[in-house]
């Protein structure tokens, strides 16, 4: 009556953890041969093989997207790797450039294109021109600063792809940039990047 049955002795023995354990029963050895089978499947029929390199390409897509949103080098794709590019990055991002202000003024350009007075038509052109003009000169001035600050920072570095990469990164609204930007305008950049 008060004993104690086999089933709750040995229900509770397993439930004692042993220290440095893994943390989960041992799989028995059906359990074990059942996944290893599960694993080592290989599809029969096109259809199967098509699907599972889609799941292949979809997984590896979506582990590169989170780490350009998060920055993780290990998956980001090569053009993105090194600490020569992150300090590119950062110092795009770290910065406030005309380019940002482009949407606005294009947006301004158009609605005194279409106004209908040919002096609002043509101050709307000059604008636009003279924006234009601007967002050369700052580019011009970010590939100098940018190529200077490199060989001083990182000796010996080549600059081979730091312009394209520096100009297609500052032409780009904050918002949209990949990977994400991690600092914010106006921020310091550390000394050392490794």
């Amino acid at each position: 009556m008060f004993r104690r049955s086999k089933q709750e002795s040995t229900a509770t023995e397993s439930l004692v953890v042993k220290e440095g354990g893994k943390g989960r029963p041992t799989p028995t050895r059906r359990e074990a041969e059942a996944a290893a089978k599960a694993r080592a499947k290989v599809p029969r029929t096109r259809k199967e093989l098509a699907q599972a390199q889609r799941q292949a390409r979809m997984e590896s897509s979506q582990q590169v997207r989170s780490a350009m949103k998060t920055g993780d080098e290990r998956y980001l794709m090569p053009r993105d790797k090194g600490p020569v590019r992150r300090f590119i990055r950062d110092y795009v991002d770290a910065r406030f450039s005309i380019v940002e202000l482009m949407i606005p003024l294009l947006i301004v350009t158009m609605v005194l294109g279409y106004s209908g007075n040919p002096d609002l038509r043509s101050m709307g052109n000059t604008l636009l021109l003279g924006t234009l003009l601007l967002v050369i000169v700052d580019l011009l001035l970010l590939r100098r600063r940018v190529r200077k600050e490199i060989a001083r920072r990182f000796p010996g570095e080549p600059l081979k792809g730091t312009t394209y990469y520096t100009v297609t990164r500052a032409m780009q609204m904050k918002f949209m940039r990949m990977p994400k930007s991690k600092v914010k305008i106006g921020q310091e950049l550390p000394e050392h990047y490794s």
